[in-house]
């Protein structure tokens, strides 16, 4: 395909754009099995909960383990920067709309105080739960082994994009295999949208990818760079990867969808285009216990030079175990995402979530607006 003479592109999807294929049996929802392993840790849910101060804080970190999820608590924001990040929250979400970046900028002008991670993540592990902390790769260079030896069960290394080969004449490059080989926690990298790119970090011993550049309801990453893969066609790519690499070396590394999940459905496509897991920031942020209270703001969003993220109000929807389980109180599927998630692989004909990444996928352009015009015109259920 081109857009020009001599200008080859290769045409991509986003979830909006596909379809699931219902198979030739169906399996009792309630017997599907959603349990989700990282290396030695196995969780109930195939859900990370995204590294926000507006969706992860202690509390609700404490709460989504106990529910069966992963939290993943930013290590570079708010709870390590401030003795009581509440009340620097409070700033931003009280700021108004003109002034909400200049707002969250200042905020993060704190400096980080490496007791106050540590503290964190003592706070919610001496709870019993699960952890993932998340930071920059400069960050992972300077507090990693300081995470990990405080109890965080794995530590995840984020940026807009990354990759193996990053080239500095002015710093000198975060080794990424170095730092995976030396610590002594699970490794989990992001972001990343490419077959090649996803590989060279597989090999470098990631345990598990995060897929997505620019999705997310927050980020402004696809107008601020102009970069960025739709969403299933990314993880379809990424999932080649992990599957060439299983084959190759018999270590299968998780794939994780990060981002532009909004519903049940959009979950079930992400599994599957071939994730394994799925991690959730805005629909997460809108539960009562979420720190942001209504609002959410991404982790690029502070950036001093260039933000690549807003902050967002999606309201106070329900509580976190019923956006993940239920009993759902809406019809736009943003509700017991878990739920729909079963049905969606017992419908394909599945068993767990490694069935549903071999279910039939269609692209269906229509499939957002066939039969609903009156829900469009009323502005209920998927038209809202």
């Amino acid at each position: 395909m081109h857009i020009g003479r001599n200008r080859e592109a290769r045409r991509a999807y986003g979830f909006d754009e596909i379809a699931l294929v219902p198979g030739l049996a169906t399996v009792d929802p309630s017997e599907v099995d959603l349990r989700f392993a990282l290396g030695n840790l196995t969780f109930d849910l195939p859900v990370l909960a995204a590294a926000m101060d507006g969706t992860v804080s202690v509390a609700t970190a404490i709460e989504l383990s106990r529910l069966g999820a992963l939290p993943v608590l930013n290590l570079e924001g708010l709870n390590a920067r401030y003795a009581n990040p509440a009340e620097a929250i409070e700033r931003i979400v009280n700021a108004e709309v003109i002034a909400a970046i200049t707002t969250i900028q200042e905020v993060y002008r704190a400096p980080i105080q490496p007791e106050l991670m540590a503290l964190r993540i003592g706070e919610v592990k001496a709870n019993g739960a699960r952890l993932a902390v998340s930071l920059t790769p400069g960050g992972a260079a300077k507090y990693g082994k300081l995470a990990a030896q405080a109890g965080a069960d794995l530590i995840v290394i984020q940026a807009t994009v990354t990759t193996v080969r990053h080239h500095s004449t002015r710093l000198t490059p975060f080794d990424l295999a170095t730092f995976c080989g030396s610590v002594s926690v699970p490794v989990i990298i992001g972001n990343v949208v490419t077959y090649p790119a996803a590989l060279e970090l597989m090999q470098a011993g990631a345990f598990a990818l995060l897929v997505g550049v620019g999705p997310g309801a927050h980020c402004t990453t696809r107008r601020v760079l102009g970069i960025g893969v739709p969403q299933a066609t990314a993880i379809a790519d990424v999932a080649a990867a992990r599957d060439d690499h299983e084959r190759a070396t018999g270590q299968r590394v998780s794939i994780i969808a990060d981002g532009g999940m909004s519903n049940g459905g959009d979950v079930a496509k992400a599994i599957a285009c071939g994730a394994d897991g799925v991690m959730l920031g805005t629909a997460l942020a809108a539960a009562a216990e979420a720190p942001g209270r209504g609002f959410i703001w991404g982790m690029a969003t502070p950036d001093l030079n260039l933000p690549r993220g807003t902050r967002i109000a999606v309201g106070t929807q329900a509580t976190l175990r019923e956006i993940l389980l239920g009993p759902a109180k809406k019809d736009d599927g943003t509700h017991n995402l878990m739920g729909a998630l079963r049905n969606a692989i017992g419908c394909c004909g599945g068993h767990n979530v490694r069935d549903l990444q071999r279910a039939e996928i269609v692209i269906a352009p229509a499939l957002q607006t066939e039969g609903k015009r009156l829900q469009r015109e009323q502005r209920v259920g998927m038209g809202q």
